[in-house]
């Protein structure tokens, strides 16, 4: 398995550009958001919705990878499961309509950018680099707050 480093380094190797780096911290956020929202409404007997068990998998995986940037990653899953009870509460039965068009606009941002780039997004070279985008921002954030990852 890559070292995270080196999954950050090669994600960033497609990501240069200032105007797709600015796409990517907005959109990256709202599509984790948003597929954890669409989870948030698959019901699942005892543990209430899929969005929880999901989380927590997504947590141990970058806990595998990093020793403190998963302490950010919980603490923004726990902050997406908060804004998905709100958006839930507040919209109920619209409220999958809102997780999927957040989704849908999040997706036509990136690609946008990645135009922009010039570059293929780089989860069509992998997949794991769909979970590694959140972690890149998380890693950006430390980073400037000057915590090692």
């Amino acid at each position: 398995m890559k070292a995270l480093q080196e999954w950050l380094s090669e994600y960033a190797e497609s990501h240069v550009h200032p105007t797709n780096i600015n796409i990517h911290w907005l959109c990256i956020p709202l599509i984790f958001w948003s597929i954890s929202g669409m989870l948030f409404l698959v019901t699942i007997p005892v543990l209430g919705n899929l969005a929880l068990p999901v989380l927590v998998a997504l947590t141990l995986y970058y806990l595998r990878l990093s020793k403190t940037l998963w302490i950010g990653m919980l603490l923004f899953g726990a902050l997406c499961l908060g804004l998905n009870f709100l958006v839930f509460k507040t919209f109920y039965e619209s409220s999958g309509y809102v997780f999927l068009g957040v989704f849908v606009l999040a997706w036509v941002g990136q690609f946008i950018g990645h135009k922009i780039e010039g570059r293929k997004p780089s989860f069509l070279k992998d997949l794991q680099f769909l979970l590694i985008g959140p972690a890149w921002l998380m890693a950006k954030l430390y980073r400037k707050a000057g915590i090692p990852l």
